[in-house]
């Protein structure tokens, strides 16, 4: 009897279990959001710098705005990176080259064999040089990009970049689609799932 009106107490008192909601935010460490941001600024300042006018409202002409040299580098390798990214998407499904743990490309040959459909005139009509080329540029573009986000960034120093390049390995390859290679920060190469 005793236990009856301890389940009846229980019951009538509202002991549930409240529904409760966890929204996990960000697992990126306070590092990687000062790089991401730092870059995606990046990327706006040369979405701005292309959509600067040169004539005013009264139809006057305008002088560009001064930056320094160093501004002027890292916006033209964001618009080289800009400029291959179709073709570094068909090389990474193509197999062709693969993100490494350091925020570069890594290239391993230009096979042929059983392209994707989609792709197989784009592999017949790309040669060597030009492939080599890309990724040299891509990679020298990279490597800008990188010491521009250090030296915009007044929490970086640049004895981070190993770890700032390690920041962008893990970025790529969480960016990097099924099917693409993908570096482990061991070393290890993998395509990813």
């Amino acid at each position: 009897m005793r236990i009856l009106i301890a389940l009846m107490l229980t019951t009538l008192c509202g002991c549930t279990l409240a529904d409760v909601k966890v929204d996990v935010v960000s697992e990126r460490t306070t590092l990687e959001n000062q790089v991401l941001g730092t870059y995606n600024a990046l990327d706006r300042e040369m979405l701005l710098v292309a959509s600067v006018r040169g004539v005013d409202a009264r139809g006057e002409i305008r002088e560009a705005p001064r930056h320094s040299q160093e501004h002027r580098d890292a916006v033209a390798a964001m618009q080289v990176l800009a400029f291959h990214a179709d073709d570094l998407q068909a090389f990474k499904r193509l197999g062709w080259v693969g993100e490494n743990n350091e925020g570069l490309l890594t290239p391993f040959g230009m096979g042929t064999e059983m392209p994707p459909p989609d792709l197989a005139e784009f592999a017949q009509r790309y040669t060597g040089e030009e492939f080599e080329a890309v990724v040299s540029q891509s990679n020298e573009a990279r490597e800008v990009v990188m010491r521009r986000v250090i030296e915009t960034n007044e929490n970086l120093t640049e004895n981070q970049l190993p770890e700032v390049r390690r920041i962008f390995g893990r970025l790529n390859a969480e960016n990097a689609l099924s099917g693409e290679k993908i570096q482990g920060p061991g070393g290890e190469w993998r395509v990813k799932p």
